[in-house]
């Protein structure tokens, strides 16, 4: 078929493009909005990493950082955020320890490497559903559960600054309170 007669009219046609945010602006404003309201297929949002400071929309709509003070700002308080959540987890797992109740010990035996028998026990720890502990625990819960889903969202921010935030406070975090989780080590683990 020869296409060299036909005259096609394609100005209807809407083409857009995401252009990676350049320098140090990201712009979360309305410029290169198409018809359907998003830019890029992506509503606006950055889908690579960049590193900067003007229009970052935080969490919130409203929440925005336009200067390197506000960065840092928010940075500090991402980052203990973070730390929070770390220590928030350990606290619980304390926490959970000190509510435990029922605990029995169960015995099998096992048979071991030259014919004799060896005995492995198990420690079985078991907690109320309407005690005060396991309320606590589930409140808790949902306050973790909060907290790791706004670090995640301002992970996908994709802003440099705020991500290193986020990883350097769990980080931070994990330091500061996994000394005290207890570490139990399986010996007839294989895989480690």
């Amino acid at each position: 078929m020869n296409h060299s007669s036909t005259d096609m009219d394609h100005t209807h046609h809407h083409h857009h493009t995401m252009a990676p945010p350049s320098g140090s602006v990201h712009d979360h404003g309305d410029g290169g909005v198409g018809h359907d309201g998003k830019c890029g297929g992506h509503g606006g949002m950055a889908m690579t990493f960049y590193f900067g400071y003007n229009n970052v929309e935080l969490l919130f709509t409203g929440l925005l950082i336009n200067s390197p003070g506000e960065m840092v700002g928010a940075c500090i308080g991402v980052f203990l955020l973070a730390v929070l959540y770390e220590g928030l987890k350990i606290g619980r797992e304390a926490l959970l320890r000190r509510s435990q109740v029922n605990v029995r010990y169960n015995s099998m035996p096992l048979p071991g490497a030259d014919g004799t028998v060896l005995m492995e026990t198990h420690k079985t720890v078991g907690q109320r559903m309407l005690s005060p502990a396991h309320f606590m625990q589930t409140l808790l819960h949902i306050f973790q559960v909060v907290v790791s889903y706004f670090l995640m969202l301002v992970f996908m921010t994709y802003n440099g600054y705020l991500c290193i935030a986020v990883a350097a406070g769990a980080g931070i975090g994990y330091f500061l309170f996994s000394w005290r989780k207890a570490v139990v080590v399986d010996i007839t683990e294989h895989c480690h």
